[in-house]
């Protein structure tokens, strides 16, 4: 979090990002940063005895489990650091969004966001120009789309099928500030994050 905010000073940073809770088999955290946080009164939830879920996987459990009912139609979950790394755990954290595919969960890297954009919807993506794009894409993952129709991109898609194999939209361009995006299948929706 102190490189999201270079003037300041770090430790104030983390005191004011405290989380609530530190989640999971505890194998990439060092000690000294785990002792940190306990200090502050952050609760540490040590479960290296499941090795069948990510560490992701068993923070937005938590996260589900613990949001009142009310609260769970605006819930929006940022996760930072969960692309650009190796592979294999950029694949599970994408499995997450599919394995959590009611709530809305962003994965946020240093370039880019991902999300998952269900197939029970008609999506309309307000895109923050100042932020974001204006390369993006749409990606089948799961299982080809047998038939993607957008508005809102310098290569619009009508009535496509995409499939790994075959089309998959990749360095598409955002023309302006909404796309709209209905699809026969789940998809994941990437953005270019700008730089400042």
């Amino acid at each position: 979090m102190p490189l999201l905010f270079p003037h300041e000073d770090a430790l104030d940073i983390r005191h004011r990002y405290k989380p609530d809770v530190i989640k999971g088999d505890m194998d990439s955290i060092r000690t000294e940063v785990l002792d940190f946080y306990t200090s502050l009164g952050t609760k540490a939830v040590d479960e290296s005895h499941d090795q069948e879920t990510t560490d992701l996987h068993k923070c937005i459990s938590h996260i589900r489990d613990c949001t009142p009912d009310l609260d769970k139609s605006n819930l929006c979950v940022l996760v930072a650091g969960a692309i650009g790394g190796r592979f294999d755990h950029e694949a599970g954290n994408i499995n997450v969004l599919y394995l959590f595919s009611t709530m809305r969960i962003i994965l946020v890297s240093d370039d880019c966001l991902i999300y998952l954009l269900p197939k029970a919807h008609h999506h309309e993506i307000y895109i923050q120009s100042s932020v974001e794009g204006p390369h993006c894409g749409l990606i089948p993952i799961g299982m080809p789309s047998g038939s993607t129709t957008t508005t809102g991109l310098q290569w619009d898609l009508t009535n496509a099928e995409m499939t790994f194999g075959g089309l998959v939209s990749t360095s598409n361009i955002v023309r302006g500030e909404r796309v709209t995006v209905q699809s026969s299948s789940d998809l994941l929706w990437t953005i270019s994050i700008k730089k400042a």
